[in-house]
């Protein structure tokens, strides 16, 4: 992975010089390199990752297209990078003013000559569009999460708390290949199933409905998982409920297409559990960009104004309350209606 040359190109579409890149996920998606600490410039012609001594050797055997840059004890980062600056004659700069800290901004207005220009946009809008690399990349970090999950079935059951399930999944998908979890896996049961962030906790899994939303970590990229299951056996309203999102699902995975707006795509969704009586408990958006992060830009919400571009990866998001299914764990919802 290395998008420096993409990153050169889209600078002549914008108005400064050169851009700044901090954070560790741009950092990554720019230069394939991970670190917890950094600083990369890109400008048209040339580009510098700034770096202290603990990463100076990995970078110059990973990094190509780039000149390193070694921060010493002695130097701070704002006076290397205005150096570097003002050497090559940029007087622009951008910056991820989603990102940046107001006090990193007030520090390189003292060091920099160069104008400091929001430009978020355009390291948001190169990673909308996924290539066949980044989404291979994606594929492989959900089927580890697709096996672990597979593998946790046979336990599930009402002797077994939220917590001990949660540490469970987290310790399949790092033995089934993933680097990390993507984020910490909301296990919740029972009454405590409607909540879209709940923490797991040391109380065993109750009957009703159990919500995983669970994620792995691969070479950088995150997979975004939920499966809703049924402990015992689903009543009615349970199974009503379900068709209902399962057809909603189906009417914004066919309004997903480029060109259109997010919030189209949650709209085609909406409609459909809104004119089924359940509106008020669909406060989630459709869905989310996934990539680097488990949530990226364009978004599928009500919203949105993001146009969905060709090459975007949606995950589509939860659509939780108290008796709603999330669209997935098919395979265990019948097997439960079976009693088999």
């Amino acid at each position: 992975m290395n998008n420096i040359t993409k990153i050169r190109h889209a600078l002549f579409d914008y108005e400064f010089d050169a851009i700044l890149i901090t954070t560790p996920a741009n950092r990554l998606y720019a230069t394939g390199f991970s670190s917890s600490a950094g600083a990369l410039l890109v400008a048209q012609k040339n580009a510098w990752f700034f770096v202290d001594f603990r990463y100076v050797e990995a970078a110059k055997k990973t990094i190509t297209d780039v000149e390193i840059e070694l921060i010493t004890k002695d130097e701070k980062l704002p006076e290397k990078i205005s150096a570097t600056l003002k050497s090559n004659g940029i007087t622009s700069v951008g910056f991820e003013d989603a990102s940046v800290t107001y006090a990193s901004y007030k520090e390189w207005g003292k060091a920099f000559e160069a104008k400091l220009i929001p430009g978020q946009k355009l390291i948001n809008d190169l990673r909308a569009i996924k290539s066949r690399a980044d989404l291979d990349g994606m594929i492989k970090a959900q089927r580890i999460s697709e096996k672990s999950f597979e593998e946790i079935l046979p336990i599930i059951g009402t002797n077994i708390t939220e917590k001990e399930l949660a540490t469970e999944l987290v310790y399949r998908m790092l033995k089934n290949g993933a680097d990390d979890k993507s984020f910490d896996p909301i296990v919740v049961s029972g009454s405590r199933s409607s909540l879209p962030h709940g923490v797991a906790t040391n109380e065993k899994i109750a009957h009703g409905f159990l919500t995983i939303d669970f994620g792995a970590r691969l070479n950088g990229w995150c997979s975004d998982t939920t499966r809703t299951l049924c402990i015992g056996n689903p009543d009615e309203e349970m199974i009503r409920i379900y068709d209902t999102v399962l057809t909603a699902q189906k009417a914004g995975i066919t309004a997903v297409r480029s060109g259109v707006k997010g919030r189209d795509v949650d709209s085609a969704a909406r409609n459909v559990i809104t004119n089924a009586g359940y509106g008020e408990y669909f406060g989630h958006g459709f869905g989310h960009a996934i990539g680097l992060e488990v949530h990226e830009s364009p978004r599928a919400s009500q919203l949105s104004e993001d146009i969905l571009p060709a090459g975007a990866a949606i995950c589509q998001a939860k659509a939780k309350k108290k008796n709603f299914f999330t669209l997935l764990g098919i395979w265990r919802f019948i097997r439960k209606l079976c009693n088999c």
